[in-house]
């Protein structure tokens, strides 16, 4: 019991720290749109990884540094070119009601997601190496009792962000805070993108 509460406040604390990511699901969860699927994925995703990172793929990833900088270079292009339109988004005049639904398709929806997760190499770094090497502290049995417990919190975490935006509702209907939001998910975007090419 004590290595999945473990996992668990592991998982959850560093899967809370502003990402590209979070970003993205806040955004669907305050658009209301397809919100079930992205956290979802979102949560699937992490819990493949941090199971991947408990069997030890972590020491395999560490030992290919190639290929973590190909996954770099292409994550910093990705985040680019999604915190380039959110900067237009501050300056378009008018803004969406929260509960508003855009034009996007589930799976264009889904699309990014899997972009946002898997061109990140922080998500790596985060799952399948840190909390790998945390949970086989746990020793053979306790590490996939770490994992689920971590995989939990992703679980816990994705489906808290993506439903609970809704609560924000009545702060996103006034424009300036949709401008706000995109002014945030430009910054943490293109400073994500400039530091995966400085790392």
């Amino acid at each position: 019991m004590l290595s999945i509460l473990s996992g668990f406040a592991t998982g959850l604390t560093l899967i809370i720290a502003i990402g590209a990511q979070n970003a993205f699901v806040l955004r669907q969860g305050l658009r209301r749109e397809h919100v079930l699927p992205v956290v979802l994925v979102c949560a699937v995703a992490d819990a493949l990884l941090i199971t991947a990172g408990v069997a030890g793929l972590g020491v395999l990833v560490s030992g290919h540094p190639v290929a973590l900088d190909v996954t770099r270079y292409g994550g910093a292009a990705f985040l680019r070119g999604c915190g380039l339109p959110a900067i237009r988004r501050v300056f378009r005049p008018g803004a969406m009601a929260a509960s508003e639904r855009s034009a996007g398709t589930l799976s264009a929806a889904l699309l990014a997601c899997l972009a946002f997760t898997f061109l990140n190499p922080h998500v790596y770094l985060d799952t399948v190496v840190l909390l790998g090497s945390i949970a086989n502290q746990h020793g053979p049995d306790g590490r996939w009792l770490f994992g689920i417990g971590a995989a939990a919190g992703s679980v816990v975490w994705f489906f808290a962000l993506g439903y609970g935006a809704r609560r924000l509702s009545p702060f996103f209907a006034r424009p300036r805070a949709w401008r706000v939001l995109d002014g945030l998910i430009a910054v943490v975007m293109l400073g994500l993108a400039t530091s995966l090419v400085l790392s």
